[in-house]
């Protein structure tokens, strides 16, 4: 029986789509944005509500109940990936108890839009301040993240007052999603790399009007900021970071490495013990893709374990994150299907990598202790002309800083907005 009490047509091998054919029966394509109740883009900016049909929840709650999962680890912890306890009761507790429409409910209340750039429908939040000075900051998420990452951070941005700044501190927030990420359009042709994502993010914020902004970004989000602090258009004041591009590629080394460079290497060469996701997505997206459009418990366990390994926990990332919170995000991926779509931004920059980017505009580096790679200064000063803030003595954190740390996030970027003024 399905979750609903209907007889489950997955299980006896039956469709309950009465409108598929016998040739298409069982081969569903993606589910696209329209199905979800998301309006085509248009070169207006559109707001929209967000509203999810109830019987693609069902489905997700269906493939949940259905789920064949694989058997025991053998090796101890995570070791071997995602322990089959851990994957199995985060399955049971999305299937019974999680809320999605608790999320849609606070993108709603925080504001929604849609526009055309580039013949791509780009998604985002744009939340303003009632601060008349406020700053816009333009905040960059990346894999396997999603707008969710900033949420928290929403509101000690746009109303610092009540988060213990000043009305100096505040900024109009807007916040997209990378092509192929959650509500924006799927590149449907290669060519959607950084720097291309770099020239449409000027583009949304010259539409909405603003003439002098800051950029914020980490993993990719850090890659596309920086891609954007080389184009340099006239509206962008200056550009932070919780992870820049060049960790990919550091800087070339001048002389004997620094102690601080040798730990930087160090943690690069150990990211290739847990970097076989990157090498799949960066030339197979398409193959893995099918598993993980097909299955959410598989693609629950390959975001999941991200989190494990790059939060600032032992590998339990529900120390800093509710469970809801990370549902929030892997639910976001499951209902749009962009497991795939999101990957090949892997297969975009491999395919268009090019040398060190050096920038000259104003920068702010803020260095989490739980990084996957803690840029020391020397590289941030080999790469960036104008480095006017500078902090590797952050309290806490890890990769997802926004997520994880929302308050210090938003300390750290008010006190580089601050060398601006």
């Amino acid at each position: 029986m399905s979750v609903s009490g209907r007889r489950d047509a997955s299980l006896t091998g039956e469709d309950s789509r009465p409108d598929l054919d016998s040739t298409t029966r069982g081969l569903v394509a993606s589910i696209d944005l329209a199905h979800l109740g998301v309006p085509p883009a248009t070169p207006a900016v559109v707001s929209f509500t967000l509203n999810v049909p109830e019987s693609v929840l069902d489905d997700l709650r269906r493939r949940l109940t259905a789920a064949r999962l694989p058997d025991q680890e053998t090796g101890t912890g995570w070791s071997q990936g995602m322990p089959l306890d851990r994957l199995r009761d985060l399955v049971e507790y999305w299937r019974r108890d999680y809320d999605w429409r608790r999320l849609e409910g606070e993108l709603a209340g925080l504001g929604q839009f849609r526009t055309l750039i580039d013949g791509l429908g780009i998604h985002f939040l744009r939340v303003r301040s009632d601060h008349a000075d406020a700053v816009p900051i333009l905040l960059s998420h990346g894999w396997p993240g999603s707008v969710v990452e900033f949420l928290k951070s929403i509101g000690p941005l746009t109303d610092p007052t009540a988060h213990g700044g000043s009305a100096e501190d505040a900024f109009h927030v807007v916040i997209p999603s990378l092509p192929g990420f959650g509500l924006s359009d799927k590149p449907t042709a290669v060519g959607w790399h950084p720097s291309r994502i770099a020239k449409a993010w000027d583009g949304l914020m010259t539409r909405l009007g603003y003439d002098r902004y800051l950029a914020q970004g980490g993993n990719w989000g850090g890659i596309v900021t920086t891609r954007l602090g080389e184009l340099r258009p006239p509206g962008l004041a200056g550009v932070h970071f919780t992870l820049p591009e060049f960790p990919i590629g550091a800087p070339p080394l001048e002389g004997k490495p620094t102690w601080e460079e040798e730990t930087a290497l160090a943690q690069m060469r150990s990211l290739d013990t847990g970097s076989a996701y990157a090498k799949q997505q960066s030339t197979r997206p398409q193959t893995i893709g099918y598993g993980l459009a097909d299955s959410p418990a598989g693609q629950a366990a390959w975001i999941y374990e991200k989190f494990a390994e790059w939060t600032d926990t032992d590998h339990d990332p529900e120390q800093v994150l509710t469970r809801d919170e990370l549902l929030d995000n892997i639910t976001l991926y499951w209902l749009t299907n962009t497991a795939t779509s999101a990957a090949r931004i892997y297969w975009e920059y491999a395919a268009a990598r090019t040398t060190t980017v050096k920038l000259d505009l104003p920068v702010g580096v803020s260095v989490f202790p739980r990084e996957i790679v803690r840029i020391p200064r020397i590289w941030a000063e080999r790469a960036f002309r104008n480095l006017v803030y500078f902090n590797d003595q952050v309290p806490a954190g890890g990769h997802f800083a926004a997520f994880e740390q929302p308050g210090i996030f938003t300390e750290e970027i008010r006190r580089f907005a601050r060398q601006l003024r």
